[in-house]
């Protein structure tokens, strides 16, 4: 048997934990356009978004982050996942100098989501 699942983890007979990563953030596409009604309403805040990012979300997607080992390319796919999600939360803004909306810039999000990012959480749980 090259692979399987045990209790909720996918294992193969290599222990390539790419398959791993990319389950987990599979499971948490699928959550995050679960909620998506939530996403795309004005009615909730954006701290309730963030709470229900924290909760539902991101639980789904660590779980069993403790054996993961990665190389460059793994710690930018749950990273990128991240920055989707809040890209989302927090949307587009109007750009100060020329009125055109923009997609905030990671380092502005970071300032926005006072939160650690997903990778020193997984690195702290090592």
């Amino acid at each position: 048997m090259e692979e399987f699942k045990y209790v909720g983890t996918a294992l193969t007979n290599q222990n390539y934990i790419q398959k791993e990563i990319y389950c987990r953030l599979n499971s948490g596409n699928v959550c995050y356009n679960s909620v998506q009604n939530l996403w795309s309403s004005s009615l909730p805040s954006k701290n309730t978004k963030i709470k229900t990012y924290g909760t539902i979300i991101l639980p789904v997607v660590l779980y069993g982050n403790e054996t993961w080992s990665f190389t460059l390319r793994e710690e930018l796919r749950p990273m990128v996942f991240e920055k989707r999600v809040l890209r989302r939360i927090f949307g587009p803004q109007r750009d100060k100098v020329t009125g055109e909306w923009r997609k905030l810039p990671i380092e502005e999000l970071n300032g926005l989501y006072f939160s650690l990012s997903i990778f020193p959480v997984i690195k702290t749980e090592e």
